[in-house]
């Protein structure tokens, strides 16, 4: 399911001229680096993320999420947006890639 989840957000992410450079997460969020141009409005690029995935998961993976989701929504209405103008990508990538890690 998170291979297709990442599958869903890279085309999303590239139907709206931005790069998905990473994503990995946890059971219950995600955390997503994106390459987005200062054009691009970061609340409705998480909206179509949000309502698209939703959509196609919920379609895809009917029964399995069935067991933990009773209402016609995947995700909560909240997110979290930052600008990573200054850090270095190298580290919000590896921060990124080690979501869940200790969990495992």
């Amino acid at each position: 399911m998170r291979d297709r989840l990442k599958e869903l957000f890279g085309r999303i992410c590239d139907n709206a001229k931005c790069i998905l450079v990473e994503m990995d997460g946890e059971a219950d969020h995600v955390h997503l680096l994106v390459d987005a141009s200062p054009n691009v409005q970061p609340s409705r690029l998480v909206n179509t993320l949000k309502t698209i995935s939703s959509r196609e998961l919920r379609k895809e993976f009917a029964v399995e999420l069935a067991r933990h989701y009773w209402k016609p929504v995947l995700w909560s209405r909240a997110y979290c947006v930052l600008s990573a103008g200054g850090a270095p990508l190298d580290v919000i990538r590896k921060y990124i890639q080690n979501q869940g890690k200790d969990a495992e």
